[in-house]
């Protein structure tokens, strides 16, 4: 039986863990072949390890995506591998919450480079590998706090999240013509490791202001990624999908 992605090839970036680990097994289960950037090696390679349980190959590529040096070398190690590259998932970043009068120089710019430049480097390189192969899809991971509502303390995450809005758009009307769609998607609160380190106090009042009433899934945020590869979403390029259980629209 032919699967939704059938002989294609991903890049999921940050795919040690969370939105990005759910990411990158549902881009196996579609059947595109996925390569996984990360870090951290051991789990990177847990993340090949599920990728390939769900039924196709993998590769763990370790990669510091502040560095253009290792995103055109992951770029390249997928072309050498595969031959070619069909989509993209830019989801790599973090964010620390710290009052905006006291963040540090070097704090605002280590968050910057992470969430925002980060995803300008990957767009860089991954575009011209598309090209060779007549286009393709990518979407870069936002915020909701980039895109209607900031949560204090994270000033520099929510700044550089809104930015990943503006290249995403950006980028998209730019490569439109050439058959590469770039969309974003911006998540709520959703379940992933990050979470335990909340206090289930403070994690149920975050969840009571949510008209769904729970935190989502990554595999929710993994299956609107899919779709926004997948021909069903062909006519879309340069929109940013919020998926926070109703928050941003009270």
């Amino acid at each position: 039986m032919k699967l939704l992605l059938d002989e294609k090839v991903a890049i999921v970036t940050g795919a040690s863990s969370g939105i990005g680990r759910a990411t990158a097994i549902a881009f196996a289960q579609a059947g595109a072949k996925v390569v996984v950037a990360a870090r951290r090696i051991q789990e990177g390679e847990e993340t090949v390890r599920l990728a390939k349980d769900a039924g196709n190959d993998a590769l763990f590529v370790q990669t510091d995506v502040t560095k253009a040096t290792d995103i055109e070398n992951l770029v390249n190690k997928t072309l050498d591998t595969y031959g070619r590259l069909d989509f993209a998932c830019n989801n790599a970043g973090s964010g620390k919450s710290v009052p905006l009068t006291q963040r540090s120089e070097e704090g605002w710019d280590m968050e910057i480079d992470v969430n925002l430049k980060s995803v300008w480097l990957c767009l860089k390189y991954q575009i011209p590998a598309m090209l060779k192969t007549g286009g393709g899809a990518i979407v870069n991971m936002a915020s909701m706090g980039g895109a209607v509502v900031g949560v204090p303390g994270l000033s520099s995450y929510n700044a550089a999240k809104g930015g990943v809005l503006g290249l995403t758009r950006s980028a998209a009307m730019e490569f439109a013509g050439q058959g590469i769609r770039i969309n974003a998607i911006s998540p709520g609160l959703i379940a992933t490791d990050i979470l335990s380190n909340v206090e289930e106090e403070v994690l149920q009042k975050m969840i009571e202001t949510i008209p769904l009433k729970r935190a989502g899934e990554a595999k929710e945020i993994a299956s609107a990624v899919i779709w926004l590869c997948s021909e069903g979403a062909s006519y879309i390029t340069g929109q940013n999908i919020v998926i926070d259980g109703g928050f941003t629209v009270q």
